[in-house]
């Protein structure tokens, strides 16, 4: 799809337009909160929760109200008990676009509106295969491309939570050693939203295979330009190797002490041979297919808003 076609799919608002689209939703974080919830190196201030995510948090939970009476409309043309669906949020983007900031701060504000509803979050690093699967199979420098994931597993969680199953079991995967925890599992109860975050979770399956993207009541996809990305990811490399890579369990240990010249050659490295690729081949184009796509400036603040034409 060519950028003026994508343009015309989403209606195009200023942040000031949709700050406007809060009307009297209630802000219900602090500061404090805010401080628990970003991500390293990550500025996100209250203002921004203010003008951007109130507005999208009224529009959801009349999503949900919308989504809960046709639930009940068709249990009542089957004759069949009422049934609890949860709603699914998927939250898509590149990495270092600020996901997982934004899947956590979207449930906090979610969780703290009127309706209290129950919010999980799930982000598909836990279906990456574990690392042992991926050196296999030669895959341990495609690791966050489509074919490093169990999809077949992730699929099936997906329809669980959908099927409104009692207790649905996903894996847990560790940041430190960079892998998946062995007979870890984290058991997901029937929730009222489920925001399910992930790099390629808007891509569609190849042939007639199902897609993730079907489980979907309504998604989010993180824009930023490519130079500010970049930037990002060198920023959370030095950060980390003063922080997490010290750490004598880390996958990265070994990289501790390296110079900053040295580190930023290994991170350049890594960003323009693996995550640039993974982001022009699988991410980015599938940015078409999101319900809301929020543009993000080059200090990581949302600018822009282009919510899907209805």
């Amino acid at each position: 799809m060519t950028p003026s076609a994508e343009r015309s799919v989403h209606q195009k608002f200023s942040r000031a337009e949709w700050a406007r689209l809060r009307w009297n939703t209630a802000l219900h974080l602090d500061e404090q909160d805010l401080a628990v919830l970003r991500g390293l190196n990550e500025s996100i201030a209250l203002d921004e929760v203010t003008e951007v995510y109130l507005p999208l948090t009224r529009l959801l939970n009349l999503h949900v109200a919308a989504a809960r009476n046709l639930a009940i409309v068709n249990d009542a043309f089957f004759g069949r008990p009422a049934s609890h669906v949860p709603y699914v949020i998927a939250v898509a983007g590149s990495v270092a676009a600020g996901k997982s900031t934004f899947a956590r701060v979207l449930r906090a504000v979610l969780t703290r509106s009127p309706q209290q509803p129950h919010v999980e979050l799930v982000t598909t690093d836990g279906f990456l295969w574990p690392n042992k699967v991926l050196k296999d199979r030669g895959l341990m420098n495609r690791k966050g491309f489509p074919e490093s994931y169990d999809a077949e597993s992730m699929i099936a969680f997906l329809a669980a939570i959908k099927g409104s199953e009692k207790h649905v079991h996903c894996p847990t995967y560790s940041h430190e050693t960079y892998d998946i925890v062995p007979d870890a599992r984290r058991s997901i109860h029937r929730p009222d939203v489920l925001v399910f975050e992930g790099l390629n979770v808007l891509q569609s399956a190849p042939g007639p295979a199902v897609a993730c993207s079907e489980f979907f009541d309504f998604s989010v996809y993180l824009d930023a330009e490519e130079s500010d990305l970049e930037k990002w990811f060198l920023a959370r490399v030095f950060a980390l190797q003063k922080t997490a890579f010290q750490q004598p369990g880390s996958f990265f240990y070994e990289y501790r002490n390296l110079s900053k010249e040295e580190t930023q050659f290994w991170a350049l490295d890594i960003w323009r041979n693996i995550n640039l690729v993974n982001l022009r081949e699988n991410i980015q184009p599938t940015r078409q297919r999101a319900d809301l796509v929020l543009k993000k400036s080059s200090d990581h603040t949302i600018s822009a808003v282009w919510l899907r034409r209805t």
